[in-house]
């Protein structure tokens, strides 16, 4: 059975909300996008009703994305996790991710080589540990190969991590240093074979000049 629209009217706590009134009647509410199409007077039956309350739970599932995105660009999979937690289907959050690709804010490929970057530039750590957070966030793995294969292998990303964090260890005999930068590095995911020489390399640039006291021994090794 249709009814009329007898008043439209904004949501004061949220003025990109509409709400509905049918035959004098609170209805529902819409997102202001969804009811722009509305007038007083139109006749809506149940299956318009319908369409548009999915319409608009689609359009609220989109706002949500697009605050998350806000705050740091983000993956399709943590964006439908956090739509999941809400409560909105899987329909719903594919069409929002369908949207949200389509105009370019969501790009999985994108984000991987954005966070390689920056984490190499600022935070320094191993292919093993930069996939192992990328695989978290829901990137498919041939984003992750082709981001790791565009960025810098384990040996330097292992040196900008080590000659940043050895001004914190200046003072150190070799051996305090060499354990220090040692866990240092291997907490940020390097291994052994890189490690070693990237300790011994950057014990040498920041201690020795010159300085013939400071010769490593294979004893101190």
């Amino acid at each position: 059975m249709a009814r009329r629209i007898t008043a439209l009217k904004v949501q004061k706590r949220n003025p990109n909300r509409i709400n509905v009134y049918l035959d004098g009647e609170f209805a529902f509410g819409l997102a202001r996008v969804v009811a722009a199409w509305l007038s007083i007077g139109q006749e809506l039956d149940d299956e318009k009703v319908a369409a548009m309350q999915q319409e608009d739970t689609r359009e609220v599932a989109y706002q949500s994305a697009l605050r998350l995105l806000g705050v740091r660009p983000r993956t399709a999979a943590e964006i439908c996790r956090r739509l999941e937690r809400q409560g909105f289907t899987q329909p719903v959050m594919d069409d929002v991710i369908a949207r949200l690709t389509e105009s370019g804010l969501v790009n999985d490929r994108q984000f991987a080589q954005t966070w390689v970057e920056n984490r190499s530039t600022f935070r320094p750590r191993s292919h093993r540990l930069l996939a192992l957070e990328l695989k978290r966030m829901g990137v498919a793995e041939e984003w992750i190969d082709g981001a790791l294969e565009d960025g810098a292998e384990d040996a330097a990303l292992a040196y900008q991590a080590a000659i940043k964090h050895a001004r914190r260890l200046s003072g150190l005999d070799w051996m305090n240093f060499r354990t220090r930068l040692s866990g240092f590095l291997a907490r940020r995911g390097f291994g052994y074979d890189v490690i070693q020489p990237v300790v011994r390399q950057v014990w040498q640039e920041t201690h020795l000049e010159n300085d013939s006291r400071h010769d490593i021994t294979e004893d101190e090794e």
